[in-house]
C-alpha cells in the first residue's frame, strides 16, 4: 500500500470492513491477508484495518469524493443501532454482533445487475459472472481498470454475445434491464427519490426481477434504507422471532435491521437455528 493516510476517527465499533464487505452486498471485493481490495466507481482501493484505525490507499481528495460516501461513513450508525436495539432483545443481540456493518452506497446500475445475477446462485459464481461481464463488455479506465459495462453497451448485445458470461437464464434478465433503462422506461435516477412502493413496481417492470431482487437493488444500490430483502434465511428469522411483525414495522432503518439480523443469524446463531 502506498500514499496512504489513516482515518483515526473511524473505529471497528462504528465500521467493520470485514462484516461490511463479506455480507453479500457487493461482489467486486476480495480479501488477501488483512487487506481488502476492490473496485467501485472506476477506482481501485486497498483497505486495511490496523488496530482501531483504517488505512485507505488513496489520496485525501479521492477519499472525500468517492470512498467516504461509498462506505457511508457520515451516517450515524451508533444512533441507528441504539434505536434498533431498543425494539427487541433479538435485534439488540444482532446489533451488538453485526453493528459494524454499513450499507454501501453503490452504483445503482451495477447493484441492480449484480442482484439479477444473484438469483439461485452462490457468491463465487456471482463474482465470476460479473468479472466476465467486465472483461467482455466493459471499457478500461485511464488507469487500466476494467469498468462495469454500461446499460447502453449491454443493451446492444444479443443473447449469443452474452453466452461467454455463463450467466444462464439470467442473461435475458440482464438484457431486459439494460434495454428498459436505455429506453427510459426504468429511470434509475428517479428511483432514488420515488415513493418506495412505486420504486418496487418500476424495478419489477424488468423481466426476471421479482420482489426479492427489487428489494436488494433498492437497499444496496439506491440506499433505500426502508427496503427489507426477504430470502429463505430472513423468512425463517421472521417466522421464528418476529411472527407478529412485518418488515415495515422496523421503521425507516428496516434495511439496516435486516442486515444485522441476517449476518447475526447466519454466522453466529447458525448452529442453533
Amino acid at each position: 500500500m502506498s500514499d496512504t493516510f489513516s482515518m483515526k476517527t473511524i473505529t471497528p465499533a462504528l465500521f467493520d470492513p470485514d462484516h461490511t464487505l463479506d455480507c453479500g452486498q457487493s461482489f467486486r471485493w476480495e480479501k488477501s491477508g488483512d487487506v481488502w481490495q476492490g473496485i467501485a466507481f472506476g477506482r481501485r482501493l486497498c483497505l486495511q484495518k490496523q488496530g482501531e484505525q483504517l488505512v485507505f490507499d488513496c489520496s485525501q481528495a479521492e477519499f472525500d469524493s468517492i470512498w467516504r460516501s461509498y462506505f457511508d461513513l457520515d451516517t450515524e450508525y451508533v444512533r441507528i443501532r441504539q434505536q434498533l436495539s431498543a425494539m427487541d432483545p433479538v435485534l439488540e443481540k444482532a446489533c451488538a454482533y453485526a453493528g459494524g456493518i454499513h450499507i454501501l452506497r453503490q452504483d445503482p446500475w451495477e447493484a441492480l445487475c449484480s442482484f439479477i445475477i444473484s438469483q439461485n446462485n452462490n457468491i463465487p459464481r456471482i463474482k465470476g459472472i460479473i468479472q466476465r461481464m467486465c472483461e467482455t463488455l466493459g471499457e478500461r479506465s485511464a488507469e487500466g481498470l476494467l469498468l462495469f459495462p454500461t446499460p447502453q453497451r449491454l443493451a446492444s448485445s444479443s443473447l449469443e454475445e452474452l453466452a461467454p458470461l455463463r450467466a444462464g437464464f439470467r442473461a435475458k434478465y440482464l438484457l431486459s434491464a439494460a434495454r428498459l433503462v436505455t429506453e427510459g422506461k426504468v429511470d434509475l435516477q428517479a428511483i432514488s427519490s420515488m415513493e418506495i412502493g412505486k420504486a418496487r413496481e418500476t424495478l419489477m417492470l424488468i423481466h426476471g426481477v421479482g420482489p426479492k431482487v427489487a428489494e436488494c437493488a433498492l437497499l444496496y444500490g439506491f440506499h433505500r434504507l426502508e427496503a427489507f430483502p426477504m430470502d429463505v434465511w430472513m423468512k425463517r428469522v421472521m417466522e421464528r422471532w418476529f411472527p407478529d411483525k412485518k418488515p415495515e414495522d422496523f421503521g425507516a432503518y428496516a434495511g439496516i435491521a435486516q442486515q444485522y439480523l441476517f449476518h447475526y443469524i447466519r454466522t453466529f446463531e447458525e448452529e442453533n437455528f
